[in-house]
């Protein structure tokens, strides 16, 4: 008995196509299209299940609704010579209206309410001729990488210094802080020094200023005491004369 044919639509219908390289995951995608009034479980299925990723590979596909399905090819070594045996199946079957488990939908589905899609794998490796435009273009940007660096200023290029120059400053720092702080404790030293000097001054000052007056003091004294023995020793002269 003929299975019934697929109700579902697919994009592409026949054939999915994986560009390369194949040295990183490579990612196709499968339209699944619903135009019926009812729901639509589905399967995605494959030879090869070691070599793809599909998400989602099983669910229902609503009435008048589409689903995309992501198809990841893992990486490999592509050899042109060996042709893709790999193949995908793409199996629904018509959901009841009461469903409540999708895994009792397919295990209790009869042979002749099953539909199923086929399609192949084919991967395309970019064109040889795009290649010598790729290593092209990656010559021009060096080139103008170089010619870039070549208009830096000299101090760009000489703008690291290694660890000897690097100890050498350190050490400099380091000598001209002592010297600083040398110098701020001599400048200390001379304060306190003119601080001494001038406290010793204000001390002798006055000092110089007392035995002054006693001399001046004294010198009065005697000139008086001479001024009065010259009026006596006068008088006792001036007596004896007459």
């Amino acid at each position: 008995m003929a299975r019934p044919e697929q109700v579902l639509l697919l994009e592409p219908p026949h054939e999915l196509k994986f560009r390369g390289p194949f040295s990183d995951v490579v990612t196709t995608y499968l339209k699944l299209s619903n135009p019926t009034d009812r729901n639509v479980c589905f399967k995605v299925k494959t030879t090869a299940p070691r070599r793809y990723c599909v998400r989602p590979n099983s669910g229902i596909i609503d009435a008048g609704t589409s689903i995309n399905v992501s198809v990841m090819l893992q990486p490999f070594d592509y050899d042109p010579n060996e042709k893709s045996k790999h193949k995908f199946m793409v199996q629904s079957v018509l959901a009841p209206p009461d469903m409540t488990d999708m895994e009792g939908v397919w295990k209790e589905a009869k042979p002749d309410e099953l539909m199923d899609s086929k399609l192949r794998c084919a991967f395309d490796m970019p064109v040889e001729n795009e290649k010598p435009h790729d290593v092209e273009s990656n010559k021009m940007s060096s080139s103008s990488l170089k010619s870039d660096s070549s208009t830096l200023p000299p101090k760009s290029v000489s703008s690291t210094l290694d660890d000897g120059e690097v100890k050498k400053i350190m050490e400099e720092c380091k000598r001209l802080q002592m010297e600083a702080q040398r110098l701020r404790e001599e400048n200390k030293q001379i304060r306190e020094d003119d601080g001494v000097r001038m406290r010793k001054s204000n001390v002798m000052s006055p000092q110089h200023s007392s035995l002054g007056m006693k001399n001046e003091e004294g010198w009065s004294v005697r000139t008086m005491a001479l001024i009065l023995l010259f009026f006596v020793v006068g008088v006792i002269v001036g007596k004896l004369v007459l």
